[in-house]
């Protein structure tokens, strides 16, 4: 009898990790993807956020109106100073490194906390090679500087700065390999927190962020000069909100919880969507469906909860139910007295709600002969290679995508390797047309969109998506650059709420081999290529132009773990259509000439 190779299983093999070997082991648990900073939720930026959000929490409660924010970007150093009242001298280890410790579970102290779990700062101090924290109060100060979470130096005295906490770190390369920050990111995050409290002037390298009109702002500078109206607005002592109708498709919103952006939106998104909905019905006394009422609505919702459940850590969206009621009641009666008090703005509504509902009954037709032809054709139709499990599913819903792909030859090197579980394909026949301008019936009278559409489940609502991650995967190459470009601007015409949901993204795959008898390096730039040929002598190096060049067993490497996606970001509503009008409308000379002084 062959003997067994099964490894032995015992209590030698059990093992006990402390908090912060657990942090560092496990680092996806507490913030999320680790990333390298072209994401603006990469792991970088959720360091920043932990510790920025501990100086929010103080201002809320009344405690300090400023917070400085400095990131070296050479030196990967963050520096983040609030004028609160400073952690109490005599427990400033025990607050940045033993978890489940803080006063956040006291609601005498900190009423409307987004961390209420103890980790964020210990998850912080555990991820950075180097870490300092200094809180100064009545005069005294205590600092102590930590290493991958391990105290180094301890240090305590007289002090003659104003009261307040002063964190210092640097993310360890051991957990987040190389990065960068983007600075553009940043700005845009504190841009936000000062949206989200008026009054709070935050100041990142120098450059000072503050609002007097809360989310008000924030909205104006998200549709500039698309709104239809001036944007509707009500704060109260627990909700604030803001919105109005545009001339673009679907419907956009940025919703948020104690000042935490939960871009997945949650009871508090869906009670403000139903709120205001009954809000527009009372006023008017008519019976509008919700179709009609929110289609080219943006809007923004902040509530204030003294104990908010989220899904993870990552606080992306929100699960308390008891919230519902009374939300959709508040944003009711404030729609009706918004309305009543502004009758202009009462008008616009009602001439919008028309004009999408005749838009929609137009659409009505146009869907119906779609499908008919649909049916006809549906032998020439490209199939979906469809996955197991999508999004919703309790298992692996979330880890579901789809690769929309150019011709059958990409198609082919994905389909050999992909995982069937999650991972399914669309194929494009060829280039789809440009529908920039157009309205929404163009998708049902084009083939090639249309069952993109029908494949993804968006037709009637992005609530039925049926995959998290939706990715454009093209060549390398002039055609392959203009496909990846309609795609967008098919997404971004109609379907944005994807995109600032955070579902769209573009698959990097290697543009050159690098390799000889011994080693292979995979490139992603020119950068890279020059980097491994140093390396690696006597190399050969591949030129990828498409993706079927790609073999499939060497494929399987760039759509597993270590997959490269870039996600679709946009800095704000507005930008979409300046962006779209300038690259895919009739401008033709202005881009032109811009082509022409940047083609070098």
């Amino acid at each position: 009898m062959a003997a067994s190779n099964t490894t032995t299983y015992d209590e030698s093999k059990i093992k006990t990790l402390s908090s912060l070997e657990h942090i560092r082991l496990r680092s996806g648990m507490y913030i999320g993807r680790l990333g390298n900073g072209s994401d603006p939720e990469d792991g970088i930026y959720i360091l920043i956020k932990e510790v920025v959000d501990n100086c929010i929490d103080e201002f809320i409660m009344g405690h300090g109106k400023k917070v400085d924010v400095e990131v070296d970007s050479e030196k990967n150093v963050v520096r983040i100073r609030d004028y609160g009242r400073g952690i109490p001298l005599g427990k400033i280890v025990e607050c940045v490194s033993v978890i489940n410790t803080g006063a956040k579970y006291n609601s005498e102290v900190f009423q409307f906390s987004v961390g209420l779990n103890g980790v964020g700062t210990k998850a912080v101090n555990a991820l950075s090679s180097h870490f300092l924290v200094k809180a100064h109060r009545d005069g005294k100060f205590t600092s102590a500087t930590f290493s991958k979470g391990n105290l180094l130096d301890q240090s305590k005295g007289k002090s003659d700065e104003r009261d307040g906490t002063y964190v210092e770190f640097t993310p360890d390369l051991e957990i987040f390999d190389e990065y960068d920050f983007n600075l553009d990111f940043l700005r845009r995050r504190m841009w936000n927190y000062a949206c989200l409290n008026s009054g709070l002037r935050v100041i990142f390298n120098g450059e000072a962020f503050e609002s007097k009109n809360g989310l008000l702002d924030f909205l104006l500078r998200e549709v500039e000069d698309d709104a239809i109206y001036e944007p509707a607005y009500h704060k109260s002592q627990f909700l604030e909100f803001s919105f109005t109708h545009t001339t673009n498709y679907g419907e956009t919103y940025f919703s948020f919880v104690n000042g935490q952006f939960t871009n997945d939106g949650g009871t508090h998104l869906s009670a403000f969507r139903e709120g205001i909905l009954k809000g527009v019905n009372e006023f008017y006394k008519k019976n509008y469906s919700g179709i009609d009422v929110r289609e080219s609505i943006c809007g923004c919702v902040a509530v204030k909860l003294q104990a908010p459940i989220f899904e993870s850590q990552t606080k992306n969206k929100l699960g308390n139910t008891d919230v519902r009621g009374w939300i959709v009641n508040d944003v009711k009666n404030a729609v009706m007295d918004w309305l009543h008090k502004n009758q202009d703005a009462a008008k616009s509504i009602e001439t919008k709600i028309a004009q999408n509902e005749s838009l929609r009954k137009e659409l009505a037709n146009v869907k119906k002969d779609a499908k008919e032809n649909a049916k006809k054709m549906a032998i020439k139709i490209p199939k979906l290679k469809n996955c197991k499990y999508h999004l919703g599913d309790k298992k692996f819903g979330d880890l579901s995508s789809v690769f929309i792909t150019e011709g059958q030859s990409a198609s082919g090197s994905i389909v050999s390797c992909r995982d069937v579980n999650t991972q399914a394909i669309f194929t494009l026949k060829g280039k789809p047309q440009n529908l920039y301008g157009k309205n929404k019936a163009a998708i049902y009278k084009n083939e090639e969109l249309y069952f993109v559409m029908m494949a993804l489940g968006i037709e009637e609502d992005i609530a039925n998506l049926r995959f998290n991650k939706i990715i454009i995967a093209t060549d390398a190459d002039v055609d392959g650059f203009h496909i990846r470009n309609l795609l967008l601007t098919f997404f971004l015409s109609y379907f944005e709420e994807l995109v600032h949901a955070g579902h769209l993204f573009i698959l990097e795959t290697p543009l050159f081999r690098v390799r000889n008898k011994k080693d292979t390096v995979y490139c992603y730039s020119e950068k890279e290529r020059d980097k491994a040929l140093k390396k690696i002598r006597g190399a050969e190096v591949t030129r990828f132009k498409g993706l079927g060049e790609i073999s499939p067993k060497e494929f399987g490497q760039f759509i597993g773990d270590d997959m490269r996606l870039l996600k679709v970001n946009m800095d704000s509503v507005h930008q979409v259509q300046e962006t779209l009008t300038f690259y895919m409308g009739k401008n033709t000379p202005t881009r032109k000439d811009f082509i022409m002084e940047n083609l070098i």
